[in-house]
Formats: C-alpha cells, structure tokens, sequence
C-alpha cells in the first residue's frame, strides 16, 4: 500500500510503499476513503514534543471501509464502514501494527490515516451507516468530536453562559463555537490573527470576533465578559495565549487548555482564584465516547442543525498530502481532507 511516513523532522513526509503485516488479535484492517489533517500532526513534523518512535506513520481522524478483522473482533465485521479515531472506545486495545518500507521497520500506534489501507485497534474505530460520506465522516474522528466534547462534557456549558475560543479558526476551535451556538451561549467570543478565520468563526455562531494582536486584549475581552468568562478555551497551545486565557476566565469558570504545548515552554498561573472556585483542567479529545457521540452528532448533521460539509475548506490526495500539510501549517485552513482511495 501507499503511506506517507514521518522520518524525521520538519522534513516532508515521504510517499513509499509500505508491507501490511498480518492482523493481531483486536485489529482491524481498514481500506482508507478519507483523513482529516490535525493540528497533532502538524506538531509530530515541526517536533514540538519529542519523538522516540520515528520513522513512523502518521494521522488520527480517518473514514474507510473494514477489509478484514483479528481474532476476538467483535464490534466491527468485514464490509462496515468506520470513522477511525484517536480516543478509546470499546473494544480490544490491540498491539501497535509494525508495517515494514524498504527492509525497515516502520512504527505506527492503535490508528494511522494517511495510507491507502490501515490497521487500526478495534476500539479506535467506530462503525456509521453506509450512506455517509467518508469526506464528512472522518471529521468525526477529532476535530468535530474534540470541540463540541469541550462544550458538552469539559465545560458543561448551559444557555446564556459566556465562552472565548483562542485559535478560533482551526478545525477544534470552530467545532467549539459551533458546540456553544447549539446550547445558546452568549457571549461567544472567537479570537485568533487570521481575518478569514474570524470570518468563519462568525458563521460558526461567534457573537464577537477579537483580532488576537490588538495590542489591548485582555482588557477588551473583559469588556465583553464583566465578570470573565464561564468558560475559557485555547487551542493553541501557547504560553501567553493560555496564559490569556486564564486570566480572563471568571472566578467560578473554566480554562480549558486544548492545545499541545511546546515540550520546554511552561506557563505561570495565580492560584489564588482556584480558591474561589476557578477551575483550570487540559481536555483529552473533549472527554469523547467515540461510539454515543459520534452517532448522536451524525443525528445532529442529518436534522441540519451540524454543518459537517461547510467545515471543509481544502481537498487533497495522498500524492500532494505534503501541500496539505503546508497550508494547515500556513493557517489558511478551516478543514483539510486527504482523499486516499
């Protein structure tokens, strides 16, 4: 089969073919239709934390077709079509697949997605109808289920509380405001550098959009939000900005931190509001249960009220994945897809 493969970093991915190993028990193979590019992947090229398992194959929010499953498989059958993700679900956590390039052994964990065919655990995929397309489906493998799980099951959010996305733009931040429009927050406060993904922010539900580098921020963003906001999300990963974040959260909300952060960059915090009552916690993929969530959203995306397709701004094949690759990296992206078969 034809991958793209991580052998070191910021470097291009290379694009070989790759010898599928046989199935372990709790594997399934999985023939690829469609992989989300994540900002995760973005971070394991440029390095920002370290790698121990290079070269290795990359991607974690997928959609295919299952070709075949290993002993003691029992939630998924040859011919269903899956969304592949990150998060657990039930099922068998199998080994970690050793798929082989040129007399090489070539590492990947429990889901890859940018390949041709796929070996994945049996509790990183999840089974949807037929008649969904693999282009929508494989946001429901992160961004989608991160950003709405941060508004449901992070900050619990309720009608008519306030919430400020930083990194507004990417394909979490959006799902986050996208999430906080459906349970009528106010205000939904987008902030983020990028003029066009302010734009989209604000067709995603924001109430007020901030460019990230007026020089008086936080002040400004207290203005809309007297008290701080219920609930405070980054998706950066930056100091400052998660530092920002936490300081305009109000005594009795959140900061959620989503994004990765640098492996050496640490952030400082006055603790003094955790006495208060002010929470600050990191979210692992918006606490998602792939196998409720991902069916009641795809409900929520047939009654029209979760636009899946309007979410994809740029389209690409496995060939030119390293052109999907720049223009995440370049911010010019809401939701790149990589069409793989």
């Amino acid at each position: 089969m034809k991958a793209a493969i991580l052998e070191r970093v910021n470097a291009p991915l290379t694009i070989a073919d790759v010898e599928v190993p046989r199935l372990a028990a709790g594997q399934v193979l999985v023939k690829m239709e469609y992989s989300g590019v994540c900002g995760k992947q973005i971070d394991e090229i440029s390095g920002r934390r370290d790698d121990p398992f290079l070269p290795h194959l990359l991607g974690h929010e997928g959609a295919g077709t299952i070709v075949e499953v290993g002993d003691g498989v029992t939630k998924t059958k040859k011919d269903d079509r899956v969304v592949l993700h990150w998060m657990k679900g039930p099922g068998m956590n199998s080994a970690t697949p050793k798929f082989r390039w040129n007399g090489r052994e070539i590492n990947a964990g429990w889901v890859t997605t940018f390949s041709e065919m796929t070996i994945a655990s049996e509790n990183r995929v999840t089974p949807i109808p037929s008649g969904v397309g693999g282009d929508l489906a494989c946001l429901l493998g992160c961004a989608v289920t991160t950003g709405l799980g941060i508004v449901f099951n992070n900050a619990n959010l309720k009608p008519g509380q306030s919430l400020v996305v930083f990194g507004a733009g990417g394909g979490v931040g959006l799902n986050v405001i996208r999430g906080a429009a459906l349970v009528n927050a106010h205000p939904i406060v987008a902030v983020d550098v990028s003029e066009q993904k302010l734009d989209w922010a604000k067709a995603a539900g924001a109430t007020y959009v901030v460019d990230a580098r007026r020089p008086d921020l936080e002040r400004h963003l207290k203005s809309l939000a007297a008290q701080g906001f219920d609930a405070s999300v980054d998706t950066t990963g930056l100091g400052a900005v998660r530092q920002t974040a936490y300081d305009v959260t109000a005594n009795t909300g959140i900061t959620i931190l989503a994004g990765v952060p640098y492996q050496s960059e640490r952030m400082t915090i006055d603790s003094y509001p955790l006495h208060a009552g002010r929470r600050i916690i990191g979210s692992h993929g918006g606490d998602t249960r792939p196998d409720v969530d991902i069916p009641r959203y795809l409900r929520l995306h047939e009654l029209g009220k979760l636009d899946l397709a309007g979410q994809i701004t740029h389209r690409f094949t496995l060939d030119t994945i390293n052109d999907a690759i720049d223009t995440v990296r370049k911010g010019q992206a809401g939701r790149c897809v990589v069409k793989l078969s």
